[in-house]
């Protein structure tokens, strides 16, 4: 028996995520510079510090009207149902420095405003992957060093140890060196490695896919042997 495929999205929330998606990227942009600039800042960095603040408030809440009109747009009502068909967008209301894992679907979004794509399928999927990677990297290290970098026993001291830490994690390379000591450095360790994996398995399997194709056609533009 043939596994039964999920219902299309109402168009109006199509539409509504289209038209959307890339201001909302621009908004966590932001809430990602108002979140660097108070974990790197100094305490005595007034009245910026109060600003960052802010713009972090404001950003958020407008992940929560999104959200929301995500919800009523939806038809599947603000219960369990819309949280387990749309769980990433819960997701990312609640952790909005994971919004980086939206970047495929903002491509398709912009794409769909072209007359054709510019990127094979594989090249956009290594691509955003790539730039996926490089955000969820700086904003991991980040949360990371915000929760490191005073604990007892710690060694990861400053922001380049953090950096360090978020490369070696993603690459699943973990030579050992810096590590988290505190539970939420080990919750954002462990969250990381399971998208550092996500991440890694989309590229080399489009990689592959790829040599594939490009192989495959090489075969085809080879004449026939001659008896």
């Amino acid at each position: 028996m043939s596994a039964r495929t999920p219902a299309p999205p109402p168009p109006a929330l199509t539409r509504w995520e289209q038209r959307t998606e890339v201001p909302l990227l621009a908004a966590a942009l932001v809430f990602l510079a108002g979140y660097a600039f108070r974990v790197l800042a100094p305490h005595d960095a007034q009245p910026w510090h109060d600003l960052s603040l802010a713009l972090v408030g404001a950003t958020w809440l407008l992940f929560v009207l999104d959200y929301a009109v995500r919800v009523r747009l939806s038809g599947l009502g603000p219960g369990l149902r819309f949280i387990r068909v749309h769980w990433l967008d819960t997701l990312v209301l609640v952790l909005p420095l994971l919004r980086p894992l939206r970047m495929v679907q903002v491509y398709t979004a912009v794409q769909e405003k072209q007359d054709r794509p510019r990127l094979g399928l594989y090249a956009r999927v290594i691509s955003y992957a790539g730039m996926t990677a490089v955000l969820l990297g700086f904003s991991a290290a980040l949360s990371v060093y915000h929760w490191e970098h005073d604990a007892p026993g710690t060694s990861i001291r400053t922001f380049g140890d953090a950096v360090w830490w978020a490369c070696e994690t993603l690459t699943t390379v973990g030579y050992g060196d810096v590590v988290p000591v505190t539970a939420g450095g080990r919750i954002i360790a462990a969250g990381l490695m399971a998208c550092g994996l996500g991440l890694l398995g989309a590229v080399t399997g489009s990689f592959s896919s790829w040599l594939i194709q490009v192989f495959r056609r090489e075969d085809e533009k080879e004449p026939p042997a001659s008896g």
